[in-house]
């Protein structure tokens, strides 16, 4: 049976880590497993059942309650499902499927279907934003807008840094298991911001988990096309991996109806300064072209 974890020892503490995270949410989270083309998929449920549904997707090598936990207060107007990436750290089937076809696009489309939800907003930092992008490369048509937090598929930052701030640090700490490494390591991907829970699970991940090292394809311009909803990136000065000065011109280069790029003194992980001014840039952009999305949809469909 393939497994993306070292072994079964290793599984288990990622999967206790998760139920500890999940607890730690200050909202209620219900669970549910949905059949897909390409294996069982674990999905978190918050937020009011009448609510307007957004879809939520965790970082890569990440586990799905950090990611949820960034965008809370969302939970209390919006109908949030968070499914745990399948073939990425969390409940979901270990099976690992390309970012660069429209795989995930079908394996999201699957989920969406579950709920029966045609079209949504779709928020997604770091791979998950990434995943958004090829779904708006293959589907666009599911997207009523959509938010990218420092999103992969855009650019690229300093190959040079990431192999001397994060990658040297993470092979020393495999070795050693020191947190001298390991604080090396997640203090480079957060400006020297990240909480002691998020340190500690993203050492186990590095331990025990056989890392994703494929990031999601880079997205041309001809690729969206025919995407046309509105669209906010929140992107970090300082983000080690995808950097505001990478990502900028690109972006807007690239994605049809950028209507808000959001740029923050920020690295890869934001603190808990800027997890409140991004949840209010984006409260604030859901509830205007959210809105806007869904009059001008009924609007063509009543002119069919």
């Amino acid at each position: 049976m393939t497994t993306i974890y070292k072994s079964k020892g290793g599984k288990q503490v990622l999967h206790d880590k998760y139920e500890k995270y999940l607890n730690t949410l200050l909202f209620d989270v219900g669970r549910e497993y949905v059949e897909t083309r390409f294996g069982e998929t674990h999905v978190l449920v918050a937020g009011p059942e009448d609510g307007q549904p957004v879809f939520v997707f965790q970082g890569g090598n990440c586990i799905n309650p950090m990611t949820l936990s960034w965008f809370s207060s969302l939970a209390k107007r919006y109908r949030i499902y968070a499914p745990d990436t399948i073939g990425h750290p969390g409940l979901s089937a270990e099976t690992r499927i390309s970012a660069e076809d429209q795989s995930f696009p079908q394996w999201i489309e699957d989920v969406m279907e579950h709920y029966h939800i045609q079209k949504c907003a779709f928020v997604g930092p770091s791979y998950g934003g990434g995943i958004i992008l090829r779904l708006a490369t293959f589907m666009p048509e599911k997207i009523a807008c959509a938010v990218l937090v420092a999103p992969a598929g855009i650019n690229l930052g300093s190959k040079r840094r990431m192999i001397k701030d994060v990658l040297y640090p993470l092979i020393c700490f495999r070795i050693t298991s020191s947190k001298k490494h390991l604080k090396k390591m997640t203090n480079a991907m957060s400006d020297n911001m990240m909480k002691d829970i998020d340190s500690e699970l993203i050492g186990d991940v590095m331990k025990y988990v056989k890392l994703e090292q494929n990031m999601p394809k880079l997205t041309n311009k001809e690729e969206l096309a025919n995407y046309r909803a509105p669209t906010l990136i929140i992107a970090g000065q300082k983000d080690i991996f995808f950097p505001e000065s990478k990502i900028h011109d690109k972006a807007k280069e690239i994605i049809p109806n950028l209507v808000a790029f959001k740029s923050y003194d920020m690295s890869h992980f934001p603190s808990e300064e800027y997890l409140v001014k991004m949840n209010k840039e984006i409260r604030m952009f859901l509830d205007k072209y959210y809105e806007e999305s869904e009059i001008m949809h009924r609007n063509r469909v009543n002119s069919l």
